[in-house]
């Protein structure tokens, strides 16, 4: 009997194949991330989460027993099953689905695109100018011509540069640095150009640096300009934004899937995975390697630069992410008392990212506030403005964490929610991320009970089979459940019909898509169980809303105004998250979509030095709320956890003031 292992041949639908090789025991998910073949596992392979589905071509493997609740039995007996519960029992071949794959296919991504997202950025600007911090990098250029060296006038030619700039600026001569790629680059360039130069200079600490020399002429600055780097690194998704720090102006932006994905859905999985062997080099390579550095490369060329002209980057992250991403244990984050290493962190520079900036670039990382509540918070915080409002603001961050900001120009408390990755499909059988074949959008007839589906669809126009549900379709869905009397306040069905499907253990659920319907084949049912699942996020975050507001002893018409951002805040329905208790019962007027302020936040500092000191500002002055040790919260989440609430006065319908 063979024991050395199997070999295991992925082919990957609508994509390239791979071979891998499973040791004894090792499982088709082992296999997969060894031979780099990335499948989508929320749970991290803890057989919870059901996303890892693949097709068994041939060969032997066991594991993944019919009637799971994952594969039922019919799709077992067609070949269907689980990486991470399928061990092989011979040499096989497995077909990868498009939907174990949805973290790396056309990810739904708010950047600065649509016309929504345009317009809040315009605003971003504008409040930057308002408040003096336009045009503050602490970068520029100067053009020098510098006299050529001779018998009599042999001074070498850093000295003849720094002589040229003290005269040029009226900097000390003795305080101007040269960072080590300008001097390797000296010597030819100013001989290229007949000592004609552009210097690239960065101010700091009363002296100047001199980070890049370039010979003077079309191909130089001023005409290429000044490059800065904005990134916001989420647990599920990245943006980047490449800007000319001359004018302010973004150049492109990019975004894909995080490549940690594979290790987890959520970041304490990450975590976890991180205090293995190599663990966090594998996390930082993860999401450093193989996303940000593609992405940088292709945002350079789109630009026409090397990517060495990256001068000054500016991050923004959630704890865990900020951690991983630098290569620092984040191991403490989820242990008891949840101490990070680090809430800032100065100095760090180009070469130590590591992603193909400029070695000696200035990087600027937005500085978290508790283990939870990370320095995307702070940077969205500082994109919404509601420090300078002095009504009071709530600020909703919707993504695979939920955070919340409540406050006005006198005080700023917040707090993290343990709403798992409901919003992000997780946990929801046939949910999945906002990508190609996501319902991201229904309407339900109320007597027929027939759906009326919004359906992301491919990048040709072309009509696009639904896949699964994403987070904001399962909020409208939920929501015309309820609305229609399908469903009652405990989230379970009280009409039956064709859609109504009850199962012999005395479960429910809706049908939003036949088989014939689907891209894979399988209906699309969202149960009882998801049902339950997604009302505990919702109770989570309307819960911490009340918590908090009781500790100011404030009513919840108390809230002004609501900014709300996230990539699920794109396709969400304000009256429907109403409608099913996630957001308070305010008029929609208050209600206002800010995009991904995490990003905005990230350009704003990387603009302005002033907005990355105001960013640091905002962090220092913010109270963190843990929600786990306060009396209140656990009281109020148990009453939210009904369709809207225990306490049916919270939602009654107001009218605009």
């Amino acid at each position: 009997m063979r024991t050395s292992g199997y070999s295991v041949t992925f082919k990957v639908e609508n994509g390239a194949g791979a071979e891998g090789f499973a040791a004894p025991g090792e499982s088709l998910f082992d296999a997969a991330q060894n031979a780099g073949v990335v499948i989508d596992a929320p749970c991290s392979g803890n057989g919870t989460c059901g996303k890892c589905r693949l097709k068994l071509l041939s060969g032997e493997a066991e594991g993944g027993d019919s009637g799971a609740r994952h594969i039922s039995a019919a799709e077992y007996a067609a070949g269907w099953r689980l990486a991470c519960a399928t061990t092989p029992r011979s040499d096989v071949a497995v077909q990868v689905s498009a939907s174990s794959l949805a973290w790396q296919n056309r990810i739904r991504i708010t950047d600065f695109s649509g016309e929504r997202e345009r317009a809040v950025f315009a605003e971003l600007r504008d409040n930057l100018k308002s408040m003096g911090f336009a045009d503050d990098s602490g970068l520029s250029l100067v053009t020098l011509r510098l006299a050529p060296p001779s018998l009599d006038d042999p001074a070498a030619d850093r000295e003849r540069l720094a002589r040229a700039l003290a005269a040029e600026t009226g900097a000390d001569e003795n305080a101007l640095r040269l960072a080590l790629p300008a001097l390797r680059k000296l010597p030819l360039a100013a001989r290229e150009s007949g000592f004609a130069l552009v210097c690239v200079l960065r101010r700091e600490n009363g002296g100047m640096t001199v980070l890049d020399v370039l010979p003077s002429g079309a191909d130089s600055p001023p005409d290429a300009g000044l490059y800065g780097l904005a990134v916001d690194i989420g647990t599920t998704t990245v943006s980047l934004l490449l800007v000319n720090l001359q004018i302010g102006e973004p150049v492109a932006a990019a975004s894909g899937g995080n490549g940690q994905i594979r290790y987890g859905a959520d970041v304490i999985n990450r975590i976890i995975e991180s205090t293995r062997k190599g663990g966090i080099e594998r996390l930082r390579k993860a999401v450093a390697d193989e996303c940000i550095v593609p992405l940088v490369k292709r945002l350079c060329h789109t630009a026409g630069i090397a990517t060495e002209r990256i001068y000054r980057v500016a991050l923004a992250a959630n704890t865990t992410m900020t951690h991983l991403f630098l290569g620092v244990p984040a191991e403490h984050l989820r242990l008891e008392p949840y101490v990070p290493a680090f809430f800032c962190a100065d100095g760090v520079r180009g070469a130590e990212l590591r992603i193909g900036a400029h070695p000696d670039a200035e990087t600027v990382i937005a500085p978290a506030i508790g283990s939870y509540v990370g320095g995307d918070i702070t940077a969205g915080v500082f994109a919404s403005m509601l420090f300078r409002d002095d009504s009071l603001s709530l600020f909703i961050d919707l993504g695979t964490n939920a955070e919340l900001v409540l406050g006005s120009a006198e005080f700023l408390m917040s707090c993290a929610c343990s709403a798992g990755p409901a919003f992000e499909g997780g946990d929801i059988r046939c949910g999945m991320r906002a990508t190609n074949g996501a319902v991201e959008a229904c309407a339900i007839d109320a007597d027929t009970m027939e759906p009326t589906l919004t359906v992301i669809g491919a990048p040709d126009g072309a009509a696009q089979k639904p896949a699964g549900i994403c987070g904001s379709g399962i909020i409208t869905l939920i929501g015309e459940l309820f609305r229609c009397g399908i469903i009652n306040a405990k989230g379970r069905f009280v009409r039956d019909g064709t859609r109504v499907r009850r199962d012999e253990w005395g479960g429910a659920g809706y049908v939003a898509a036949f088989e014939a319907e689907t891209e894979s084949g399988s209906s699309i049912v969202l149960s009882e169980t998801d049902i339950d699942n997604f009302v505990r996020a919702k109770a989570a975050i309307f819960s911490a809303v009340r918590t908090m507001l009781a500790m100011l002893d404030m009513p919840l018409e108390a809230i002004a105004r609501v900014y709300f951002a996230g990539g699920i805040g794109s396709g969400i329905s304000v009256e429907r998250a109403i409608d099913i208790g996630l957001f308070p019962n305010l008029p929609l007027e208050r209600y206002r979509y800010i995009g991904n302020s995490s990003l905005s936040g990230a350009y704003a500092m990387l603009c302005s030095r002033g907005a990355a000191a105001k960013v640091a500002e905002i962090s220092r002055s913010m109270t963190y709320i843990e929600l786990s040790s306060h009396p209140r919260y656990m009281e109020e989440f148990v009453a939210a956890c009904f369709l809207p609430h225990t306490d049916g006065s919270l939602f009654e319908r107001r009218a605009s003031p």
